[in-house]
Parts: structure tokens; sequence; C-alpha cells
């Protein structure tokens, strides 16, 4: 018999607020955590907002001398693993780290070094690159630190699928701990690719938003939508067999019931325009929980702003809800926090499971167009009172990945 998985803890860094607290106060204001860009110099970028992290510590959760050997895709991940282990309240001492396992992704890995040290060779020459250099770079480095970090010597991998990332991670961490491969897992996902090369390369991909203005940049599902925003952060959740979350008390915040993976097989980077891949991972998801379309209450777009991304998940949305597609609620919170790529779909869950644990359905903001292809009830610019049961959190990316996630009321 398979395991049920509950949430019990989260942690969050991004744009919008450190820490879930904070985090979640702002998506249930439709606060945007969306600015322009002071990291580089954005003159001579067609694209110049982002949702940038102004305050983040890293020396609150991460000691100095470790700090300078560490990507920041890798500090914002031992960060938010911190504040979830906290809001756990999971005591390691007591626990079996063998059967503590992580999986947390990334979809970039330590571009900021990769960057960094390429100026280095150029202006100096071989020999004058940091020997912290690759591990600083490599993305597996994000699951690695994390284990090293606490002692856990379970499963421990990291998932690369583009902005598919965190929800695979999140899926696959709930398939481990259902098999009674583990007891806890440690998952989720972090990118910092705010970086002059990384923004220029997407820049070129023509997928980015051109409007200046960071409080109207981000519009999904709204007929002027012209692109998506950059962000950057990082989710993590403890994810935990429900019977070992009992025995020791935890606070629960959620259950996660369903998961789907699927692959377009069509384009590099756009999506296929009906959506097949996309039907498929939401079908596949709502099969694995096992439960009917209709009792869906809640979905949490991808929702990237883009013409082409939007339309092609609400034509997949229309076909997988049919007669009830009415009926469920939809909204994309990267119009608040931007599209923080392997880190979306982590923070999109920790948004999902907040939903239903507090009743509230947050807001799709800088909805002011209706797009006559795109009208489905997409919750604009105010969030919802709403007694929902199960929600859905979807997350695609480059390469035609897709994943979807279905969390349910505990």
């Amino acid at each position: 018999m398979n395991k049920r998985v509950v949430i019990t803890g989260t942690g969050v860094v991004s744009s919008l607020g450190i820490g879930t607290k904070d985090f979640w106060k702002g998506i249930k204001e439709g606060k945007n955590g969306i600015h322009t860009i002071t990291k580089f110099d954005n003159s001579g970028f067609p694209t110049k907002v982002a949702a940038e992290i102004r305050e983040f510590n890293p020396t609150d959760f991460i000691d100095r001398k470790e700090l300078r050997r560490m990507d920041k895709f890798c500090q914002y991940a031992l960060a938010a693993t911190k504040m979830a282990f906290d809001e756990s309240k999971l005591c390691l001492e007591k626990e079996d780290r063998s059967r503590i396992g992580v999986i947390v992704g990334t979809g970039i890995g330590g571009m900021e070094t990769l960057e960094k040290e390429a100026a280095v060779f150029l202006n100096k020459g071989p020999g004058k690159n940091s020997p912290f250099a690759v591990p600083m770079i490599l993305a597996n480095m994000a699951p690695s630190r994390i284990a090293i970090q606490y002692g856990l010597t379970g499963f421990n991998e990291c998932v690369i699928t583009a902005c598919a990332t965190s929800n695979n991670a999140i899926g696959d961490a709930f398939k481990v701990i259902q098999r009674g491969a583990a007891d806890v897992m440690v998952t989720g996902g972090t990118e910092d690719c705010l970086t002059p090369v990384a923004f220029s390369a997407f820049c070129s991909t023509k997928a980015m938003t051109t409007v200046d203005d960071p409080e109207k940049a981000c519009r999904p599902f709204d007929a002027g939508r012209d692109g998506f925003i950059m962000g950057e952060g990082a989710g993590i959740l403890i994810l935990e067999d429900l019977e070992h979350a009992l025995n020791r008390n935890a606070p629960i915040i959620a259950e996660i019931v369903g998961y789907g993976c699927t692959c377009d097989a069509y384009h590099i980077i756009a999506p296929h325009p009906e959506g097949i891949g996309a039907i498929g991972c939401m079908k596949a998801a709502i099969a694995d929980a096992g439960i009917e379309v209709s009792e869906v209450g809640y979905i949490n777009a991808h929702g990237t702003s883009t013409p082409a991304n939007d339309l092609m998940e609400t034509k997949a949305i229309k076909e997988v809800f049919g007669v009830y597609v009415n009926k469920v609620a939809v909204s994309s919170t990267k119009s608040m926090t931007g599209h923080l790529m392997g880190a979306s779909g982590a923070i999109e869950a920790v948004i999902t499971i907040m939903s239903l644990m507090e009743g509230f359905l947050p807001p799709t903001i800088n909805y002011e167009t209706p797009d006559t292809e795109c009208n489905l009830y997409y919750i604009p610019n105010v969030g919802v009172k709403a007694n929902i049961y199960y929600a859905m959190s979807n997350g695609f990316g480059f390469g035609g990945h897709n994943a979807s996630l279905v969390f349910k009321k505990y």
C-alpha cells in the first residue's frame, strides 16, 4: 500500500519576502515584487525589469567562510531549507538520517560564478581561476550542500527540467516517500540567473517583456501580455510520511496526492500550441490523486505572461476540465513574483498549499483587458476566500517538459 505524504514545513526566498509568512502576506495582498533592475547596468537591454531580491542577508543563515565558496543559488536553497526545517519542528538528532533525502533542482545552476570565472580567464589567462569554481557552478551542489549541512545520507539528486524543475523535484520526492524509500524528503527548487549574460540570452529569445513599467510588466492571460519577467529565489518543502509526521506530532500544512509528468516532444522553446503535453500531465496528476476533475477547486497556473504559453495553458485546462471548467478558479502568481525558472514551481507549491490551508485563492494582478481566447476565471486583481479541498499547480519548461502536482487540504 502506498504511503500518504504530507507537507510539514516550507521556506521561501523571493522578491516578495524572506520566509513563508512575509511571502504569503504579499501574495494575499496582491503586491508586486517586480522592480527595475539594479543588480547590473540595464542600459542596452530591451527588458529592464525583474523580480529582483533586494533584502536577502545570507549571513542570517550561512557561515561567512562558507559563503565565499558558494554560488548564490546554493545560498538561497540553504536559507529556504533552514526556514523549512524550523517550521517543520523536525528534530534531526532523533531521526535516522539515512531515511531523510533531498531532491532540489535548478534550471541553470551557478551562472553568476560562471560569468565571473569566465571574465577571470579572459582577462588573466589560464591558471587564475578559483579552485572552488567548479563546485560553485555545478547544479547538483544545491542538494549536496543541503545534505552536507544536515548530515542527510538518504536519497539525493538534482532535477533540471527548465521551468518544470521544481514540480518534477517535488513530484519525485513525493514518490520516494510514497513507495517507502524515505520518511522525510527536502525538496523544491532554487535559482539565481539575474546576471548580465543570462539576462541578455533570455532577451534574445524574444520571450521577455519590453514594458519598462514594473507595475504593469507582468500581465498573465491579459490581452496586452507581451512576455515573461525573470525572477530569482528559492522554495523548499519538507515532505513527510503521514505516519511519521503523526508520531512526532508535526505541524501538517497539507497533503500531496497526485503527480503527472509528460513531454511535448514538439519544440526546444515553444509549447505545443494545442497543449498536448500539458493536457497529459494534468490528467495524469488527477488520476494519480484518484479524484475527479470536478473536485479540483483551484489551479495555480504556469501563466508566464507570454502570448503562446497562456493561450496554450487555457486550451489545455478547457480540455481537461470540460463542462467543469467554469467551476475551477485559476490564477498566475507570477504576476507578483516574476518567473523564478527552476524555482517557480516550488514557491507556487507553497502558495497552493497555503491557499488550501487558509481557504484563500490568490489573484492574477495587472489583469485589465480580457483576451477573447483566454476566457477562464483568472481571479482578477483581488484574491478571494474559498473553501476548497483539492488544488493543482502546473509547471511547463523549455524542451517541452510538463509537470503537474495535486495537493489536498489536510
